[in-house]
Order: C-alpha cells, then structure tokens, then sequence
C-alpha cells in the first residue's frame, strides 16, 4: 500500500480518511472534509452533496 497526504479544507490538517462534499451549488467544484466536520455539513445544509471517500493508503 501506498501512503498519500491531503489536507482537511476546513481545518487544514493532514487526515487518514476524508469525505468529498459539495457544500454551495454556486461553487461548483469539490471540497474535502475531515470526519469531525462531516456530520455538520451533511445535517445543517441545503446544498450538501457526498461525493466519496478520499484514504490516505491506496492499495496499489
């Protein structure tokens, strides 16, 4: 397995699992989140979209 790193968009740490999401329709692009601001996202918006999950170790 393969390690990767990638950034928490809304806390800027590094994280072993991390959620895709789009959190504004006018933004149009996807954003990641760490699983401590997942939940808030997904329960208190509107225009919330879960688009996979991102691991840091990728078989391969």
């Amino acid at each position: 397995m393969r390690s990767r790193i990638k950034l928490c968009d809304r806390c800027t740490r590094s994280a072993p699992v991390l959620y895709r999401v789009q959190i504004d329709e006018s933004r149009g692009y996807w954003v990641l989140f760490a699983i401590a601001a997942f939940p808030q996202l997904a329960k208190h918006n509107p225009h919330y979209t879960y688009g996979g999950t991102w691991k840091a170790r990728k078989r391969g």
